[in-house]
C-alpha cells in the first residue's frame, strides 16, 4: 500500500518535472539565450570549433592552474556523464513514441540546448570559488546563491533554490546516476552472456547479479577513491575512444543501408509536425500527434545531453579556463557531440534498418524501444552487432555512473562540507551493489523525477541572469573576436578577477 501511494505521488510529480511546461520552459530559455547572444552557436561557429576541437591536441590540454583541470580533460569528464544510455535507448524511445519526426525535435532541442549549456558554463566559471583544498567549486548552487541572491530581495530565494538543486542532484545521483545505470548494465550483460544459465540464489539474490554488482563496485572504487584527478584521467582516455568506436560502427551500418538514407531524412521532416494525422482530417488528432512528436523528441534530447539540468557545469567549473565564455564554448561542443553526432548516428541506424515503416511513421507490432537498436545492429552485423550494442550500453552507462559520482560529491560538499562529501563516495559505491540486484522500478522512476526537478531552479537562475550572460558574451566577442582593448569580465569576486586578469595578460586562457 505504501509503495503504491509512493508510485502515485511520484507519477504526479514526474508529470510536472518532465511535463510540457518544463520542456517549453527549457526551450524558451534556450531561445532567449540564443537571441540575446545573437545566435552565437551559428554566428561564431568557426570560432567555437577552432577554440574547442581545434585545441584538443595542444592548448586544450594545457593546465595553467594548479587547482584545476585542462579544458579538454574537463570536457571529457563532463561527457563521461552526458554520453550515456540516452544516446542509444533514449533515441529508440523517442522514435517509438514520437515517430521519425521526433529526431527533428531532438535536433531543435540540441540547437537551443547548446546555448543553455553555454550559459551554464559561463555562469559556472564566473561565480565559482576555491574550496578549503584549493580546488575550484562551481555549479548552479553557486550562481543561484551569489548571482540570483545578489539581486534585491532575492538573497533567501537564491539560497533556497541552490539548496533545492543540491538535494535533487544528490537523490538523482543515487538513482539515475547510479542504481538505474548499474541495473541496466546487469540486465543487459545477464541476458546476453548468461542466457539459459539457471539462476542460483544466495540470501534471496541472484548470484550472477551479485557478482556483477561486486565487480562493478571494485572497478568503480579503483577510479573514484583515487580522487577527482583519477576520474578525469580515466575519462580523458576512455570517453574519446568510446565515442569514436560507437560512431564508426554506426557509420558501417549506415553505409550498409545507404540506399535508405534519402527516405530516412524525408520521413524525419515529413513527420516532424505529425503530417500523417493532418492527412486524416482529424484536427484534434493531428494536434495531439504533433505535440507528442515534439514532446518526445525534445524530452529525449534533453535527457541525453543534460542541457538545462545544470549537472555538467559542476565539472566544467573545475577547468583551468580564466574566462567564462572560453569554457562556455566547450558546452556548445558537448551538446554537439552528444546529440548532433552520437544521437543522430543512432537514429540513422534505427530508421535505415527497415524496422520502422518510413511511409507511415508507425512502429510495427512487435517492435519496442528496449530492443530496437539491438535489432537494427543485429540485422546488419548479425550476432556480433547485438553484442556490440550490449557492450556500448555497458560502457556508456558505466561512464555515466562515474560522472554522476562527482556531481553528487560536489553538491554534498556545498550542503555539508568536504568531510561528508568523502563519506558520500563510500555510500555511492555501496549502492552499486543494490543497483545490480534491485528488481523494483520505483527507485528508477523516483530518481528520474528528481533528475527533472533539477532543471527548475537551474532554469530560473539562467532566466534571471540572462542579461549578465549577454554582457559577458559581448565583452568576450569585443575582445577576442573583434580585437578591442577592453578589460575582461572574469569573476564576480574582485580578488579572483584581479588574479585572472594578471594571468590573461601573461597569455593564459
Amino acid at each position: 500500500m505504501i509503495m503504491e501511494n509512493l508510485k502515485q505521488i511520484n507519477d504526479i510529480v514526474n508529470a510536472f518535472a518532465w511535463g510540457s511546461f518544463t520542456i517549453f520552459f527549457l526551450l524558451g530559455t534556450g531561445l532567449l539565450c540564443s537571441v540575446g547572444t545573437g545566435f552565437f552557436q551559428i554566428r561564431h561557429i568557426g570560432h567555437w570549433i577552432k577554440r574547442t576541437f581545434g585545441t584538443m591536441l595542444d592548448e586544450g590540454r594545457v593546465i595553467n592552474d594548479a587547482g584545476a583541470l585542462s579544458q579538454f580533460r574537463a570536457f571529457c569528464t563532463a561527457l563521461c556523464a552526458t554520453v550515456g544510455t540516452g544516446n542509444i535507448a533514449g533515441v529508440a524511445t523517442a522514435i517509438c513514441f514520437g515517430g521519425p519526426g521526433a529526431v527533428f525535435w531532438m535536433w531543435v532541442a540540441a540547437f537551443l540546448g547548446m546555448m543553455v549549456k553555454y550559459s551554464e558554463n559561463v555562469l559556472g566559471i564566473y561565480f565559482r570559488r576555491r574550496n578549503n583544498e584549493g580546488a575550484w567549486s562551481g555549479g548552479p548552487m553557486y550562481y543561484l546563491e551569489d548571482g540570483l541572491g545578489s539581486i534585491k530581495h532575492c538573497k533567501k530565494i537564491g539560497k533556497i533554490l541552490g539548496v533545492l538543486f543540491c538535494v535533487f542532484t544528490v537523490l538523482a545521483s543515487f538513482g539515475v546516476g547510479n542504481m538505474g545505470q548499474i541495473n541496466k548494465i546487469t540486465i543487459n550483460v545477464e541476458s546476453t552472456f548468461f542466457e539459459g544459465i539457471p539462476k542460483e540464489m544466495i540470501f534471496g539474490l541472484s548470484k550472477i547479479d551479485l557478482a556483477i554488482g561486486i565487480f562493478l563496485m571494485i572497478v568503480s572504487s579503483f577510479i573514484l577513491l583515487g580522487g577527482f584527478r583519477r576520474l578525469a584521467a580515466v575519462s580523458e582516455k576512455l570517453v574519446p575512444v568510446m565515442c569514436i568506436v560507437y560512431v564508426f560502427w554506426c557509420l558501417v551500418v549506415i553505409l550498409m543501408n545507404i540506399e535508405m538514407i534519402p527516405a530516412v531524412f524525408s520521413s524525419i521532416f515529413k513527420f516532424a509536425f505529425g503530417q500523417e494525422a493532418l492527412k486524416g482530417g482529424a484536427a484534434g488528432t493531428a494536434v495531439q500527434v504533433a505535440f507528442n512528436t515534439i514532446k518526445n523528441g525534445c524530452k529525449r534530447g534533453v535527457f541525453s545531453n543534460e542541457a538545462g539540468l545544470g549537472s555538467s557545469v559542476i565539472v566544467h567549473s573545475n577547468s583551468c579556463a580564466r574566462e567564462p565564455v572560453s569554457q562556455g564554448l566547450w558546452g556548445i561542443a558537448e551538446v554537439f557531440i552528444d546529440t548532433i553526432v552520437i544521437c543522430t548516428m543512432t537514429a540513422l541506424v534505427v530508421l535505415s534498418s527497415g524496422e520502422i515503416d518510413l511511409m507511415t511513421g508507425v512502429v510495427p507490432d512487435g517492435v519496442n524501444d528496449a530492443t530496437l537498436v539491438t535489432k537494427a545492429f543485429g540485422d546488419a552485423l548479425g550476432k556480433p552487432g547485438e553484442w556490440f550494442v550490449v557492450l556500448a550500453i555497458t560502457f556508456f552507462a558505466f561512464t555515466t555512473v562515474m560522472g554522476w559520482s562527482y556531481y553528487g560529491s560536489k553538491v554534498t560538499e556545498y550542503l555539508f562540507g568536504l568531510t561528508v562529501a568523502k563519506i558520500y563516495r563510500f555510500v555511492f559505491l555501496v549502492l552499486i551493489i543494490f543497483g545490480a540486484v534491485m528488481e523494483s522500478n520505483l527507485a528508477w522512476d523516483m530518481s528520474d523525477t528528481f533528475n527533472g526537478l533539477m532543471m527548475i531552479p537551474n532554469l530560473i537562475g539562467l532566466l534571471v541572469m540572462t542579461p549578465l550572460i549577454i554582457k559577458l558574451t559581448r565583452n568576450y566577442v569585443e575582445r577576442r573576436i573583434r580585437g578591442k582593448d577592453i578589460e575582461p569580465m572574469v569573476s564576480y569576486n574582485s580578488d579572483i578577477q584581479k588574479e585572472a586578469i594578471r594571468a590573461i595578460k601573461k597569455g593564459a586562457a
